[in-house]
């Protein structure tokens, strides 16, 4: 059965385990979509979460990096996120170790 980006991108974001990152980039190129995909994988996955989607691991998805996102209102319950999994990211919003627990799909 042929899936459409979307659903490879969904897939993707969704097979990220605990205590592991990957990028926006990952999960493009992984869904068989080019770096630029890259930009279209947050739109698939907000999409995704207003159509019910509500367990995407978004924590997990980082720019490339090792950069986090986060926002005034998000940036305490997201640092909770990555301290639960063991994810260490610095002050300035940067997973330590990046290379190493960035998951290879």
């Amino acid at each position: 059965m042929d899936t459409t980006f979307s659903q490879r991108v969904l897939e993707a974001a969704l097979s990220i385990p605990s205590g592991r990152v990957a990028t926006y980039g990952d999960i493009a190129r992984v869904s068989g979509g080019s770096g630029q995909a890259a930009r279209s994988v947050s739109g698939i996955l907000a999409r995704a979460h207003k159509n019910g989607h509500t367990n995407i691991p978004w924590h997990r998805i980082v720019y490339s990096g090792g950069r986090i996102w986060t926002s005034e209102h998000h940036d305490n319950a997201r640092r909770k996120l990555y301290e639960q999994e063991g994810i260490h990211v610095d002050a300035q919003g940067y997973i330590k170790n990046f290379s190493t627990i960035r998951y290879s799909f």
